[in-house]
């Protein structure tokens, strides 16, 4: 037990100082380059420790109103993203499983997709996140319903319900891109997923419901760390394994939706996070969890800050996949999962 609580704390304050040092050089870069230094200062100043005054006004208005809302944001949906993530494959007991596994960020896309192409709109974008939200949670339960059998959701029946919604989200969001007509642009950048032109107001409500979710989730670890045993296992200490899965799931399935619903379908971020920290830390749930999430806001947030650094500034997606897949390539090869 001390042990397991001093290696959390370890890694725990070890994540977090290269999450500090991470959002200081990632704020400071753009096409006005921004020393390590002057962002500290304004970072300070922000929060009434240091004098603003001898700032330069540019450089403070470049942090406080562009850089530091998308770099907060980015930090805050790879925290919802690795944690699924390592949710999910703890679930399903699979280190390929992320959190899109059941249908969630397809029904996101579908969602977001119809708002563009049928011109639907709220103050603040609210409509396409709205859309996206609702669309993912409804996805996720259509899933669950449909692999639902005598009160009882078989793991492999949920995966393979999950696989064939997919397929019919993604035909139907291929139908309705090539008919989007002008808005097909428009359309190709939210799926591919985006950070750009956040402001604080995209942060009012995933700042308050990720961290709630991030407790929740951790609350389950120790049940999650059973369920992997098997659900029999689970059943013999005493878990009340079908409220625990459902449970699982929907934490899951709305930490996928609030990143998603706000940024787009943003890839392998809940893939390798999770399985990297899982080869460092191990499969302790207790620990795994905490540390996933630290690592994977380190990971979006430099991901953003090559976006932002190409000639033409690229969707944070790309650079996760472009990234991600070579990377996960590795560490299969590492672990001798496959031959190359």
């Amino acid at each position: 037990m001390i042990d397991r609580l001093r290696l959390t704390l370890q890694w725990s304050l070890v994540l977090s100082a290269l999450l500090c040092v991470v959002i200081i050089v990632a704020v400071g870069v753009g096409p006005v380059p921004i020393a390590p230094m002057t962002t500290v200062a304004v970072l300070g100043s922000l929060i009434g420790v240091v004098d603003p005054a001898p700032l330069a006004p540019s450089a403070l208005l470049i942090i406080a109103e562009i850089r530091l809302p998308r770099v907060l944001l980015a930090g805050l949906v790879g925290i919802a993203l690795a944690t699924a993530g390592a949710v999910m494959q703890g679930f399903f007991r699979n280190p390929l499983a992320d959190p899109s596994i059941i249908g969630v960020s397809s029904g996101a896309a579908v969602g977001a997709v119809a708002v563009i192409v049928l011109g639907v709109s709220l103050p603040g974008g609210l409509g396409l996140q709205t859309a996206a939200f609702s669309s993912a949670v409804a996805t996720g339960f259509l899933v669950y319903l449909i692999a639902r059998r005598g009160g009882r959701t078989p793991v492999a029946t949920l995966l393979l319900a999950g696989v064939a919604v997919q397929a019919f989200l993604g035909a139907l969001i291929s139908f309705m891109t090539l008919v989007s007509g002008w808005d097909m642009r428009r359309v190709l950048y939210w799926l591919m997923g985006h950070l750009g032109g956040t402001t604080w107001d995209d942060l009012s409500v995933i700042a308050v419901v990720v961290p709630l979710l991030l407790i929740a989730t951790y609350l389950h670890a120790h049940a999650l760390n059973v369920l992997t045993l098997g659900e029999s296992s689970a059943q013999a200490v005493g878990i009340a394994v079908e409220r625990t899965k459902q449970r699982l799931l929907i934490l899951a399935s709305v930490l996928t939706a609030v990143a998603v619903a706000v940024t787009g379908v943003i890839g392998f971020v809940g893939l390798i996070v999770p399985h990297g920290m899982r080869l460092v830390v191990g499969a302790d749930h207790r620990i795994l969890l905490p540390t996933s999430a630290l690592a994977g806001a380190s990971f979006l947030i430099i991901a953003d800050a090559i976006a932002r650094s190409a000639a033409a500034e690229l969707p944070v997606g790309i650079v996760t996949a472009a990234v991600g897949a070579p990377f996960f390539l590795y560490l299969l090869r590492r672990e001798g999962a496959v031959e190359l």
